[in-house]
């Protein structure tokens, strides 16, 4: 098990999965505190490299894919929905933003459209389950109308 403690970021190839999970050498950071702790503290510098800065401290780390998973989704229809990040903060879902990407993952912007979003499997489920058929396409009910689900892949 490595020691993927608060001193070892520099020491370590620090890589968030496509399966939201957080890894130090290729090892799932098993820790729950040191995983919330590095997805609230992610950036990405001008040349598009992803960075790690926690006070004083700052590490280049992988990126599989986002740098933010969506890891719940709340709401209707009616009402709208809402998406909880794996950085623990939540935000009102643009409908607009939804594509499906490879292997029809949903993908959504986030942080007011800086950032591109993964829905993890359940999240994605619990979406997918208000999606409709207007007999051409896959249609999201939202507040106003309806949201087609089109396909961008990466």
């Amino acid at each position: 098990m490595p020691k993927a403690g608060f001193w070892a970021i520099e020491s370590h190839t620090i890589r968030f999965g496509r399966d939201g999970r957080w890894y130090a050498d290729d090892e799932p950071i098993a820790n729950p505190r040191i995983a919330d702790l590095f997805a609230r503290h992610v950036t990405r510098a001008d040349d598009g490299s992803w960075w790690l800065k926690i006070g004083d401290e700052r590490a280049k780390i992988v990126v599989d894919d986002t740098p933010f998973v969506v890891t719940r989704v709340d709401g209707d229809p009616q009402r709208g929905f809402r998406i909880t990040l794996n950085d623990g903060t939540s935000e009102d879902l643009a409908p607009a933003t939804l594509a499906l990407g490879d292997g029809d993952v949903l993908y959504c912007d986030v942080k007011t459209g800086m950032h591109r979003a993964r829905f993890l499997r359940a999240a994605q489920s619990e979406l997918l389950g208000h999606v409709t058929s207007d007999g051409e396409r896959f249609v999201l009910p939202v507040p106003g109308g309806v949201q087609p689900l089109e396909h961008r892949p990466a």
